[in-house]
This record gives structure tokens, sequence and C-alpha cells, in this order.
């Protein structure tokens, strides 16, 4: 079993930035492929970003969504058991629940084993 917390979201201006986190309990994350994906009030839970599993020797692969690509950024740091989202020039479209999400899979479909509670971020002047 896998607990996902995730944390760092709040409210912030257009062209601003914040960085969430997700942290786990119970296993490494390192042999499990990391997405985030987001759910605006009244539409479907949508990918955002993923993460590759790093506890091999390939290179670690990310793809993101066409709507976030050059803006955001997913990292992990394995010394943490923590995946990171960067996001930068945050448009008031990116507002939106944002949750973590893990699975052996490297997958963009919601079909994730694991899921966070999800944190909330608002983009609003």
């Amino acid at each position: 079993q896998v607990q996902l917390l995730e944390s760092g979201g709040g409210t912030v201006q257009p062209g601003g930035s914040l960085r969430l986190s997700c942290g786990a309990s119970g296993r490494t994350l390192s042999s499990y492929a990391m997405g985030w994906f987001r759910q605006a009030p009244g539409k479907e839970r949508e990918f955002v970003a993923l993460i590759s599993r790093s506890d091999s020797r390939s290179d670690t692969i990310t793809y993101y969504a066409d709507s976030v690509k050059g803006r955001f950024t997913i990292s992990r740091d394995n010394a943490k058991n923590t995946v990171y989202l960067q996001m930068n020039s945050l448009k008031p479209e990116d507002t939106a629940v944002y949750y973590c999400a893990a699975d052996r899979r490297f997958t963009t479909s919601v079909v994730y084993q694991y899921w966070g509670q999800g944190t909330q971020v608002t983009v609003s002047s």
C-alpha cells in the first residue's frame, strides 16, 4: 500500500509560479511511474505530467500534456521519496485540484493504482 500526500497548492496571480510536492509513506516511489493530474470544477480529471520509474538503469522519461508543455516540470527526488511539479507562467485555466498518482505502468490514463487526496491551485488576479 502506498499513501500519497500532496502539498504546495495555493492562490497565485497569472504569470506566477508554484511548486507542488507529493510525498509518500508505505513504499519507496522509485519503483513507480508517477503522474500529476488535475480536475477543474465541472470537468473530468485530466493528465498533466508523467515521470518514469527510477529503479532501473534506463534514462528518466518525462511526458507532458500539450497545455502545460514548456511551463511545467515534473521531477523526483528518490532520497526524499518525493515527486515535484514545478509550475511556471500559470494561467487562470490552470486552476484545479491537482492530484499525484503512482502506478507500475507508464501511462497518461487515469487508471493509476494509488492516488493522493489533492491540493487546490487557484490562479486569479
